[in-house]
């Protein structure tokens, strides 16, 4: 068996080599703490920028609409200087129109239509006269216009519906056979 010699090494030499190292580490893990630091400062500005961007869109987000509301409004105001009935139709027209520009729809329930619970809201239900056959929550009779904005329900239709009609009108309201 023979002994490997061990030859030492420059302990100089060494000793900067692991220095040299460690200096080249602590410079790099330097590069990349400033790199994260300017990565979560772009991301900061970037929500910052986000919200005031949503911000200022909610702000003014109304701001077409009332846009084509005003010629209604100006309409309106030289229709109540002159008396002019005309003029107030004029003024109706704009702002049906204006309000279709943004999507806006009417929901103007006909009488016999049948009565939907999403659009409509029910104000009151009355019997149909007797020679009539009405379906049960048919709608009698329109109250008030509802609105639809797009999809969405701006304010339901207030209606009449018609009562489920009941055939044993003089006898007993717990049963449907007589006992008298």
């Amino acid at each position: 068996m023979q002994e490997e010699t061990v030859q030492p090494q420059d302990a100089g030499n060494s000793e900067n080599s692991v220095e040299q190292q460690l200096a080249d580490a602590l410079a790099r893990i330097e590069q990349q703490r400033e790199a994260m630091l300017r990565v979560a400062a772009e991301a900061d500005n970037a929500r910052k920028r986000a919200q005031t961007e949503a911000s200022t869109a909610q702000k003014y987000a109304l701001e077409r609409f009332a846009e084509s509301l005003l010629p209604a409004l100006d309409s309106l105001e030289a229709a109540t200087k002159t008396g002019d009935l005309s003029g107030v139709e004029l003024t109706l027209r704009q702002l049906r129109g204006a309000l279709e520009k943004s999507g806006v729809r009417e929901v103007a329930p006909v009488a016999g239509e049948r009565f939907d619970p999403h659009r409509h809201q029910a104000m009151a239900a009355v019997e149909a006269p007797p020679g009539e056959m009405r379906e049960p929550n048919a709608i009698v009779a329109t109250m008030q216009k509802g609105y639809l904005l797009h999809d969405r329900v701006l304010r339901p239709a207030l209606v009449t519906v018609a009562k489920p009609r009941v055939e044993n009108a003089g006898g007993n309201p717990i049963s449907d056979t007589d006992l008298d």
